[in-house]
C-alpha cells in the first residue's frame, strides 16, 4: 500500500470556504486511488488566541494545563475537515494524537516524539478511508496530552510518514515553496525548486518559517522526501531531499528572524561549572537558547550572552536573575530590539572569503553587528531589529541576485 502524508497549516484552513477547498483537493487525490493521511494544524490564529486567553488567568502559566487547552485547536480542525469529507461521500476518520499512536515526552508545550505506533491510522487507510490526524500533539506515558513545540504539526506529519513508510510527506501552506529570502522583504526573492535536508534545516533554524527544523531533521534521518507548496496554488513548490553530489559553495537563502531577544548574564565568576548552572537552570524551565557567546575574561569575571524566543523571555529573565544571585554574578540585562540574519549554503565552511564579504556588505549598509555565530552551512549575525530588512535585501542582492545574473 503506497501512502502519502499531506499536512495543511492553519492558513489553509481558515474559514468554512478554505476547509471545503482543502477537502475538495484531498478528495480529488483520493478518487485517483491514492492512500492518504492528512495532518492538520489549528485554524488561523486559534493557538495564539488560546494562549492569550490562558495568560488572562495566570501570570505564570501551568504548562500542563496550557497543553490541555491549546491541543483543542487541532482537534477542531480534524473534526471539521472529516465532516467536510462526509458531505462529499469520501470515507474518512479522525484521530487525535494519542489515537494516532504519537507517544511523546519531555517538557510540556515543547515535547519530543519518543515513538509512533500507527496501527490505527494504517487500519483506517487500508479500509479506503482518508485518515485525518490532529497535528502538534502526542501523549505521555502518564496519559497527558503534550504538544510538540512551535510548528509541531510538521513533526507529526513527518513522524507518521516515517512510521508508515510513506512515499512522501507534502506540507501545504500559504506560500508556493521555499524562497531565497522572504518575498515580503526582498522583491527579487525566488522559489527554490529543490534544497537539501541540511540546507533546509539551517534555514528553518535561522528563522525561515516554512518548516519546523526538528521535522526536517527527522525527515533527513528516516529518508522521507518532503514537498512544500501552497494549498492555494497548483503544483508549484519545493522538494527537500538528500544532497546532490557536488563540490562548491552556493548561497541558497538569506533568512531572518525578529522573534528573538538577547539575554546577558553580567559579571559571571570565571569558575568551572558556572556556565553549566546557568544553562541547566534554563533547560529545567524549558527555555531553549541559541547563539551562546562568552566574553573575554576581565578581572576574573565574564559576561555570557545568548538568544531566546521572545515568548520565553519572561521565564528566561526570572531564571537568570535567580541563578545570578546564586552564583554571585553582577546582574542580568536583556534587549528585545534585535533580530538575526543568516547566510545559508552548503560548503560555506570551505570559503573563508564568505564571512569577510558578508561583514563588508553589512558595514556598507551601516549595520552594526552585535553577535556572530557560524556552522558548516550558515553564518548568523545579530543586529538591531530596525536594520534587519535592509541587511537582508543587501545580502540577497550581493550573494544571490548578482550571482544568478
Amino acid at each position: 500500500m503506497k501512502i502519502e502524508v499531506l499536512k495543511y497549516g492553519g492558513s489553509s484552513l481558515t474559514g468554512e470556504g478554505r476547509i471545503e477547498a482543502v477537502a475538495h483537493q484531498v478528495a480529488g487525490l483520493h478518487r485517483e486511488g491514492l492512500s492518504l493521511v492528512v495532518v492538520v494544524s489549528a485554524v488561523g490564529r486559534t493557538t495564539k488566541e488560546l494562549i492569550e486567553t490562558a495568560n488572562g488567568f495566570a501570570g505564570r502559566l501551568n504548562r500542563r494545563e496550557v497543553d490541555q487547552l491549546i491541543s483543542t485547536g487541532e482537534q477542531q480542525s480534524m473534526a471539521l475537515l472529516t465532516m467536510a469529507f462526509g458531505e462529499m461521500d469520501i470515507p474518512a476518520r479522525s484521530f487525535a494524537g494519542w489515537q494516532a499512536g504519537i507517544r511523546a515526552g519531555g517538557i510540556f508545550t515543547d515535547g519530543r516524539v519518543l515513538s509512533v505506533d500507527p496501527r490505527m491510522v494504517a487500519g483506517s487507510v487500508e479500509k479506503g478511508e482518508v485518515a485525518v490526524v490532529a497535528g502538534f500533539q502526542g501523549v505521555t506515558d502518564d496519559g497527558d496530552v503534550i504538544t510538540l513545540g512551535r510548528g509541531g504539526s510538521d513533526l507529526t506529519a513527518v513522524a507518521l510518514a516515517a512510521a508508515l513508510e510513506a512515499e512522501c510527506c507534502r506540507v501545504f501552506t500559504d506560500v508556493e515553496g521555499i524562497f531565497s529570502a522572504d518575498p515580503r522583504v526582498v522583491p527579487g526573492a525566488f522559489r527554490l525548486e529543490r534544497v537539501s535536508y541540511g540546507e533546509c534545516m539551517e534555514m528553518a533554524a535561522a528563522g525561515a518559517r516554512i518548516l519546523q527544523a526538528r521535522s526536517v531533521e527527522l525527515a533527513w534521518r528516516y529518508g522521507v522526501p518532503l514537498f512544500v507548496g501552497s494549498s492555494f496554488g497548483k503544483g508549484r513548490g519545493t522538494w527537500i531531499m538528500r544532497d546532490d553530489v557536488s563540490e562548491g559553495f552556493v548561497v541558497r537563502s538569506i533568512t531572518h528572524d525578529t522573534e528573538v531577544a538577547k539575554v546577558a548574564v553580567l559579571g559571571v565568576p570565571d569558575k568551572p561549572g558556572i556556565a553549566a548552572r546557568v544553562f541547566s537552570s534554563l533547560a529545567g524551565a524549558g527555555v531553549g537558547v541559541e547563539m551562546i557567546i562568552q566574553s573575554i575574561m576581565r578581572g576574573q569575571v565574564n559576561d555570557i550572552a545568548f538568544l531566546v524566543r521572545k515568548e520565553f523571555l519572561g521565564e528566561a529573565i526570572d531564571v537568570c536573575r535567580r541563578t545570578a544571585r546564586d552564583i554571585e554574578a553582577q546582574g542580568v540585562a536583556f534587549d528585545t530590539e534585535v533580530g538575526k540574519i543568516s547566510l545559508v549554503g552548503a560548503g560555506l565552511s570551505n570559503h573563508p572569503d564568505a564571512p569577510a564579504r558578508m561583514f563588508s556588505i553589512l558595514a556598507g549598509e551601516s549595520v552594526n553587528i552585535d553577535m556572530i555565530s557560524s556552522t558548516s552551512m550558515s553564518i548568523t549575525c545579530v543586529v538591531s531589529s530596525a536594520d534587519v530588512e535592509k541587511a537582508v535585501a543587501a545580502l540577497h542582492r550581493a550573494f544571490i541576485e548578482e550571482a544568478a545574473g
